[in-house]
């Protein structure tokens, strides 16, 4: 970096000032920065040389800013900022665009991969456990895109737009009363028990089931630890009065138990497409136009969601939000 005087900034040295300074230690700021003390003192000798005045006081106790180094933290901080938002930008453009799906058994992956078959964009597939996780990482940066259920309760800066709504059947062991029947109106599972263990409770999708049980009279039954799908399956297999909410495509293996739609209204899971605003990543508006020309909405005749998920699916193309 040149000064308007013409000087040269070494931006290695000011991220070694800013380090000492946080560090109050010379010593502290070498092994962080995995340097040696002697290296560390040349760089900060450097820099002081190149602004003409001292930035750091030796003290007994470790080091200190000067005045002039009190007013160059924030230049410094600025200077190191902008840098890293630069080359951040430059990797973004050469690396593969990271979506979360949240599950690779959903219909998040089928969007994912049919965009990747359509758009020919290279595509980092990633799972994480849910939409506080998936704010973070869109929020610094750490993926691009993220499928979940948006809720209210987004980080500011977070964008959305509808993306698919997928049928929820039911799966019940061939020992249970629904077992025979192809289909069963969601109101006739008043009263039936679906165990659904490790469903967390500030999570997205157990909420979603708070709204289903509350409004139809389903009973969610979270109790248990998960030791795996087999498990579940296992138990929903040898169980009677049993079901869990679910497809045979996330739980293969199992010819002992059957796939019951439900249906009168069916109820399907929001599924939204999200991403922070200040992400450019050149592939994400490919992503979200993707997106917006597949999606279908919500049919409130035939299909149910929980109110508060109603307004951002009430009809193609209505979604908040939008693209990058």
């Amino acid at each position: 970096m040149t000064t308007s005087g013409g000087t040269e900034l070494d931006l290695g040295a000011v991220r070694t000032f800013l380090a000492v300074v946080d560090d109050g230690q010379i010593t502290g700021a070498a092994a962080g920065l995995r340097m040696t003390q002697q290296a560390v003192s040349k760089r900060i000798a450097r820099l002081e040389a190149d602004l003409g005045v001292p930035l750091l006081l030796r003290t007994r106790t470790g080091v200190r800013p000067t005045e002039d180094g009190e007013a160059f933290i924030p230049h410094a901080r600025a200077l190191i900022s902008l840098a890293d938002q630069t080359a951040a930008m430059f990797r973004a453009r050469h690396r593969a665009l990271r979506v979360d799906v949240l599950g690779r058994d959903a219909a998040s992956m089928d969007l994912v991969r049919s965009f990747y078959e359509t758009c020919d964009v290279d595509v980092d597939v990633v799972v994480s456990k849910g939409t506080p996780a998936q704010g973070t990482a869109l929020a610094d940066g750490s993926i691009d895109a993220a499928f979940g259920r948006a809720t209210d309760a987004l980080p500011q800066g977070i964008e959305r737009v509808p993306a698919c709504v997928e049928p929820i059947p039911v799966l019940a062991g061939r020992r249970h009363a629904l077992a025979g029947r192809g289909r069963v109106p969601l109101r006739e599972l008043s009263g039936v028990t679906a165990w659904m263990p490790g469903n967390a409770r500030d999570s997205e999708w157990a909420q979603y089931f708070r709204f289903l049980s509350a409004e139809f009279g389903v009973r969610i039954d979270s109790s248990g630890p998960v030791f795996g799908r087999d498990h579940i399956m296992e138990r929903i297999e040898a169980s009677d009065d049993l079901i869990t909410f679910g497809n045979k495509t996330q739980y293969p293996g199992h010819p002992d138990v059957v796939e019951i739609s439900v249906t009168d209204p069916a109820p399907v899971y929001p599924w939204s497409l999200m991403w922070h605003e200040a992400n450019r990543h050149p592939s994400l508006p490919l992503l979200v136009a993707h997106v917006r020309e597949r999606y279908r909405p919500f049919d409130p005749r035939s299909q149910w969601l929980p109110a508060a998920d109603r307004p951002l699916f009430r009809a193609a193309g209505s979604a908040a939000g939008t693209t990058p």
